[in-house]
């Protein structure tokens, strides 16, 4: 689906509106291709919004490696969400990404390094396309070792129970889920 949005999209100032409007417009379905890709994250968002009221409400941040990539998670999935904002390069985006970069300044040399230079143009469009697609896959990576601090610190034990019989995560669960894994692909 993603792999289809960016095929027709031309990540240049000159034509990055354009392009969207053609996605919409003249592309075979590219107007629900677009709207799914933007209800998914949207979807995405409120599965990690209730996945982190259930930690808090567990107290799993008593659990601080896996407290720590989560938190991650979270940070590189707004980023990744403020990055596909600027990308159709409308008049609302352009200042968006104005705004929130200038928010950076204090920080000597971000900026430019990040928009390719002192103001929001075409490598800053450039950049953010290619890390708008680059960084799900760096989620996706974190997510797993997220689930591996969890497999190899247990679960914070929502019910209390204290048994000798429970089957503990490392390395037995662990190696279930590489087997259920390895039985999907």
């Amino acid at each position: 689906l993603v792999v289809l949005l960016a095929t027709c999209y031309t990540p240049e100032i000159s034509y990055a509106y354009y392009s969207v409007q053609h996605i919409l417009r003249e592309l075979w379905s590219g107007w629900c291709f677009r709207y799914m890709h933007a209800t998914g994250a949207t979807f995405v968002f409120i599965l990690t919004y209730l996945h982190i009221l259930r930690g808090l409400n567990y107290s799993y941040s008593y659990l601080p490696l896996s407290w720590i990539t989560g938190l991650v998670i979270f940070l590189i999935s707004i980023v990744t969400a403020f990055m596909g904002y600027v990308l159709p390069w409308g008049q609302m985006s352009f200042w968006g990404a104005t705004v929130i970069t200038n928010l950076l300044y204090f920080i000597p040399g971000l900026v430019s390094w990040i928009c390719g230079g002192y103001t929001i143009s075409d490598p800053t469009l450039k950049r953010f396309f290619v890390l708008h697609f680059i960084f799900p896959f760096i989620a996706l990576c974190i997510v797993f070792i997220h689930i591996f601090f969890l497999h190899l610190q247990g679960s914070s034990n929502p019910l209390g129970y204290d048994t000798a019989l429970k089957i503990p995560f490392y390395p037995s669960l662990l190696c279930l889920d590489i087997k259920g894994f390895n039985n999907i692909l």
